[in-house]
């Protein structure tokens, strides 16, 4: 009969927070595939367990899908777990699925902890619509690149950041998104579990004052400042122009509401064409 690959979901603090039907699994499995065989056999013992691992990590896993493959087709059974939580997610995993799947074996999630979900049902931002992205990039420039191409997007994003780069992830967010609402969480369910809120700025604050905030691993979650309806826009961009219609020809104010408000000088200009049209018309 042939084997079948277990995803098994493992805790990301709180030991407590295992399934039941992860540890049947893993007691169940004939091989754990797991990402750093020295912490999850740490899980292991605490759970009363010894079994056959192998390492698969991102620079061996290409050659780990072979080994594997081979213990599926004589029928065992393979349980693939991470350091912590739901493997896959910023985690090695994919090529090693996709090939699984490709040979005609089962794949079967074992769901439990993720600290994107972990994070995002205590944050108190919008869950309807959610976007996660990963980790940022290592550079600075390619980050702040990554980061732009993020800005525009609406709905909550959650990434990842280490230690080292999170003032600097902050200070990139107070630059190009002064205005999001930003929860960072950290040590989440464990004894010092940790939320900060507020403004780029502001969290950034509170890591300089608290250097023993920075430790650990980041769970960010953005939400982008609410834009203004484009009807209340109008409104003030018109106020704008009429004001300066008032005092300047039609191109030199024109040109300075381009200045102040960042719109468009042709699309400024057709409005007040407009406008000095209603007011001739009147």
């Amino acid at each position: 009969m042939p084997g079948t690959l277990h995803i098994v979901a493992t805790p990301i603090g709180n030991l407590g927070d295992i399934t039941q039907r992860a540890v049947e699994t893993l007691r169940d499995a004939d091989l754990v595939a797991a990402e750093d065989t020295r912490t999850s056999q740490q899980l292991l013992h605490h759970l009363g367990l010894r079994k056959p691992m192998i390492s698969l990590h991102e620079h061996n896993e290409q050659a780990r899908v072979t080994r594997i493959l081979d213990e599926l087709r004589q029928g065992r059974s393979v349980a693939l777990i991470s350091d912590a939580g739901t493997p896959l997610i910023s985690d090695p995993g994919y090529p090693l699925v996709r090939a699984v799947r490709a040979a005609g074996f089962r794949v079967s999630p074992v769901p439990g902890p993720s600290s994107v979900i972990a994070a995002l049902s205590a944050a108190g931002l919008p869950t309807d619509r959610f976007c996660f992205v990963g980790f940022p990039p290592h550079k600075a420039g390619e980050s702040r690149r990554w980061l732009e191409a993020l800005k525009g997007r609406g709905e909550t994003l959650v990434l990842f950041e280490s230690t080292h780069r999170i003032e600097r992830l902050l200070q990139q967010l107070d630059e190009l998104m002064p205005d999001a609402e930003l929860v960072l969480a950290k040590e989440l369910t464990k004894r010092h579990e940790r939320f900060l809120q507020g403004a780029p700025a502001q969290c950034l604050e509170q890591l300089r004052q608290d250097p023993l905030l920075r430790k650990g691993e980041f769970v960010v979650l953005i939400h982008p400042a609410e834009a203004r309806p484009d009807s209340a826009v109008a409104v003030e961009t018109d106020r704008l122009l009429e004001l300066l219609l008032q005092e300047l020809s039609l191109k030199k104010a024109v040109k300075l509401a381009a200045e102040i408000s960042g719109i468009q000088r042709n699309e400024l200009y057709r409005r007040a064409l407009e406008l000095t049209r209603s007011d001739a018309d009147d």
